[in-house]
Protein backbone atom coordinates (compact mmCIF):
# COMPACT_ATOMS: atom_id res chain seq x y z
CA UNK A 1 0.00 0.00 0.00
CA UNK A 2 2.82 2.36 0.98
CA UNK A 3 4.71 1.42 -2.17
CA UNK A 4 1.78 2.22 -4.49
CA UNK A 5 1.34 5.54 -2.66
CA UNK A 6 4.96 6.44 -3.42
CA UNK A 7 4.46 5.54 -7.11
CA UNK A 8 1.36 7.73 -7.27
CA UNK A 9 3.23 10.67 -5.70
CA UNK A 10 6.11 10.24 -8.16
CA UNK A 11 3.74 10.14 -11.14
CA UNK A 12 1.91 13.24 -9.89
CA UNK A 13 5.22 15.11 -9.48
CA UNK A 14 6.21 14.14 -13.03
CA UNK A 15 2.89 15.33 -14.43
CA UNK A 16 3.16 18.68 -12.63
CA UNK A 17 6.75 19.10 -13.82
CA UNK A 18 5.75 18.33 -17.44
CA UNK A 19 2.92 20.89 -17.30
CA UNK A 20 5.04 23.64 -15.78
CA UNK A 21 7.89 23.15 -18.26
CA UNK A 22 5.72 23.39 -21.40
CA UNK A 23 7.86 24.94 -24.12
CA UNK A 24 6.20 27.59 -26.28
CA UNK A 25 5.58 26.32 -29.81
CA UNK A 26 7.12 28.43 -32.61
CA UNK A 27 4.55 29.71 -35.12
CA UNK A 28 5.05 27.72 -38.31
CA UNK A 29 3.55 29.98 -41.00
CA UNK A 30 4.99 31.28 -44.27
CA UNK A 31 5.98 34.96 -43.91
CA UNK A 32 3.17 37.36 -44.84
CA UNK A 33 3.07 38.68 -48.39
CA UNK A 34 2.82 42.45 -48.32
CA UNK A 35 -0.02 43.65 -50.55
CA UNK A 36 0.22 47.43 -50.74
CA UNK A 37 -1.71 48.35 -53.89
CA UNK A 38 -4.58 50.79 -53.33
CA UNK A 39 -8.11 49.44 -53.82
CA UNK A 40 -11.77 50.41 -53.51
CA UNK A 41 -12.72 51.63 -50.03
CA UNK A 42 -9.11 52.12 -48.90
CA UNK A 43 -8.44 55.17 -46.72
CA UNK A 44 -5.19 57.08 -47.11
CA UNK A 45 -3.51 60.35 -46.20
CA UNK A 46 -2.07 62.48 -48.97
CA UNK A 47 0.10 65.41 -47.89
CA UNK A 48 1.59 68.20 -49.94
CA UNK A 49 4.37 70.04 -48.11
CA UNK A 50 3.37 73.68 -47.52
CA UNK A 51 -0.33 73.05 -48.32
CA UNK A 52 -1.59 72.36 -44.80
CA UNK A 53 -5.09 73.77 -45.39
CA UNK A 54 -5.97 71.18 -48.03
CA UNK A 55 -7.92 68.05 -47.01
CA UNK A 56 -5.47 65.24 -46.34
CA UNK A 57 -7.65 62.15 -45.80
CA UNK A 58 -9.24 60.39 -48.79
CA UNK A 59 -11.35 57.27 -49.42
CA UNK A 60 -11.27 55.43 -52.76
CA UNK A 61 -14.72 55.52 -54.44
CA UNK A 62 -16.44 52.35 -55.77
CA UNK A 63 -15.21 53.19 -59.28
CA UNK A 64 -11.59 53.23 -58.04
CA UNK A 65 -11.19 57.01 -58.22
CA UNK A 66 -10.55 59.88 -55.79
CA UNK A 67 -11.42 63.55 -56.22
CA UNK A 68 -8.37 65.65 -55.28
CA UNK A 69 -8.12 69.42 -54.87
CA UNK A 70 -6.50 71.13 -57.90
CA UNK A 71 -6.18 67.95 -60.00
CA UNK A 72 -9.82 66.75 -59.97
CA UNK A 73 -10.72 63.06 -60.19
CA UNK A 74 -7.95 60.50 -60.67
CA UNK A 75 -8.03 56.71 -61.09
CA UNK A 76 -6.02 55.38 -58.11
CA UNK A 77 -7.11 51.72 -57.72
CA UNK A 78 -4.23 49.40 -58.56
CA UNK A 79 -1.52 51.97 -57.81
CA UNK A 80 1.14 51.66 -55.14
CA UNK A 81 1.19 54.57 -52.63
CA UNK A 82 4.46 55.88 -54.13
CA UNK A 83 3.01 55.71 -57.65
CA UNK A 84 -0.01 57.75 -56.51
CA UNK A 85 2.26 60.36 -54.89
CA UNK A 86 4.20 60.66 -58.17
CA UNK A 87 0.98 60.90 -60.23
CA UNK A 88 -0.43 63.73 -58.08
CA UNK A 89 2.93 65.53 -58.17
CA UNK A 90 3.03 65.28 -62.00
CA UNK A 91 -0.56 66.58 -62.31
CA UNK A 92 0.18 69.54 -60.02
CA UNK A 93 3.20 70.47 -62.14
CA UNK A 94 1.42 69.81 -65.44
CA UNK A 95 -1.40 72.18 -64.45
CA UNK A 96 1.19 74.74 -63.31
CA UNK A 97 -0.41 74.77 -59.85
CA UNK A 98 2.84 74.09 -57.98
CA UNK A 99 6.36 74.15 -59.39
CA UNK A 100 8.14 71.43 -57.42
CA UNK A 101 5.69 69.91 -54.91
CA UNK A 102 6.68 67.31 -52.32
CA UNK A 103 3.84 64.75 -52.10
CA UNK A 104 3.55 61.77 -49.74
CA UNK A 105 0.91 59.06 -49.43
CA UNK A 106 0.41 56.80 -46.41
CA UNK A 107 -2.29 54.15 -46.09
CA UNK A 108 -4.51 54.25 -43.04
CA UNK A 109 -6.81 51.32 -43.78
CA UNK A 110 -6.93 48.67 -46.49
CA UNK A 111 -10.70 48.11 -46.74
CA UNK A 112 -10.11 46.30 -50.04
CA UNK A 113 -7.91 43.81 -48.16
CA UNK A 114 -9.37 42.10 -45.12
CA UNK A 115 -8.75 39.54 -42.39
CA UNK A 116 -11.36 37.42 -40.61
CA UNK A 117 -11.59 36.93 -36.86
CA UNK A 118 -14.02 34.16 -35.92
CA UNK A 119 -14.87 32.04 -32.89
CA UNK A 120 -14.73 33.17 -29.28
CA UNK A 121 -14.25 36.94 -29.61
CA UNK A 122 -16.67 39.72 -28.71
CA UNK A 123 -17.30 40.89 -32.31
CA UNK A 124 -16.48 38.14 -34.83
CA UNK A 125 -16.33 39.18 -38.47
CA UNK A 126 -14.25 40.70 -41.23
CA UNK A 127 -11.80 43.53 -40.49
CA UNK A 128 -9.91 45.92 -42.76
CA UNK A 129 -6.20 45.15 -42.93
CA UNK A 130 -4.05 47.86 -41.38
CA UNK A 131 -0.37 48.38 -42.21
CA UNK A 132 1.71 46.25 -39.83
CA UNK A 133 -1.36 44.45 -38.47
CA UNK A 134 -0.67 41.56 -36.08
CA UNK A 135 -2.66 38.77 -34.46
CA UNK A 136 -3.02 40.67 -31.15
CA UNK A 137 -4.18 43.81 -32.98
CA UNK A 138 -6.80 41.86 -34.96
CA UNK A 139 -8.19 40.21 -31.80
CA UNK A 140 -8.28 43.60 -30.10
CA UNK A 141 -10.17 45.12 -33.08
CA UNK A 142 -12.68 42.23 -32.78
CA UNK A 143 -13.42 43.36 -29.20
CA UNK A 144 -11.01 40.96 -27.48
CA UNK A 145 -11.65 37.45 -26.21
CA UNK A 146 -14.99 36.50 -24.71
CA UNK A 147 -15.32 34.65 -21.40
CA UNK A 148 -15.12 31.15 -22.90
CA UNK A 149 -12.16 31.73 -25.26
CA UNK A 150 -9.19 29.37 -25.21
CA UNK A 151 -6.29 31.81 -25.52
CA UNK A 152 -3.88 28.90 -26.03
CA UNK A 153 -5.72 27.64 -29.14
CA UNK A 154 -5.97 30.31 -31.80
CA UNK A 155 -5.78 28.97 -35.35
CA UNK A 156 -4.53 31.09 -38.25
CA UNK A 157 -5.37 29.95 -41.79
CA UNK A 158 -3.26 31.47 -44.56
CA UNK A 159 -3.11 30.98 -48.33
CA UNK A 160 0.45 30.86 -49.60
CA UNK A 161 1.68 29.89 -53.08
CA UNK A 162 -1.62 28.22 -53.96
CA UNK A 163 -1.78 26.18 -50.73
CA UNK A 164 -3.72 26.69 -47.51
CA UNK A 165 -1.62 26.38 -44.35
CA UNK A 166 -2.65 26.40 -40.70
CA UNK A 167 -0.88 27.28 -37.45
CA UNK A 168 -2.15 26.98 -33.89
CA UNK A 169 -0.90 29.86 -31.74
CA UNK A 170 -0.94 30.50 -27.99
CA UNK A 171 -1.86 34.14 -27.50
CA UNK A 172 -0.91 33.72 -23.83
CA UNK A 173 2.66 33.00 -24.99
CA UNK A 174 2.63 36.19 -27.10
CA UNK A 175 1.34 38.25 -24.16
CA UNK A 176 4.04 36.71 -21.91
CA UNK A 177 6.72 37.56 -24.54
CA UNK A 178 7.59 33.88 -24.98
CA UNK A 179 6.98 34.06 -28.74
CA UNK A 180 6.69 37.09 -31.05
CA UNK A 181 3.34 38.44 -32.21
CA UNK A 182 2.27 37.11 -35.63
CA UNK A 183 2.16 39.58 -38.56
CA UNK A 184 -0.93 39.13 -40.73
CA UNK A 185 -1.57 39.36 -44.45
CA UNK A 186 -4.68 40.03 -46.51
CA UNK A 187 -7.00 37.00 -46.56
CA UNK A 188 -5.81 35.51 -43.24
CA UNK A 189 -8.54 33.85 -41.18
CA UNK A 190 -8.25 33.62 -37.38
CA UNK A 191 -10.36 31.25 -35.31
CA UNK A 192 -10.40 31.38 -31.51
CA UNK A 193 -11.33 28.01 -29.98
CA UNK A 194 -13.64 27.51 -27.00
CA UNK A 195 -12.22 26.46 -23.65
CA UNK A 196 -12.95 22.89 -22.56
CA UNK A 197 -14.60 22.92 -19.15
Amino acid sequence: MQRSGRWLAALLALAISACSSRQPEPVNLPPPVEATTIGVGDVFDLRIVGEDKLPSSFTVAPDGTVDFPYVKRLKVAGLEPQELAELVRAKLMEGQILTDPSVSVSIREYNSKRVEVLGEVQKPGSLPLQPGMTLLRAISMAGGFNSIANKDRVTIRRKSQGKTVFAVVSVEDIIDNKIPDVPLQAGDSINVAQRVF
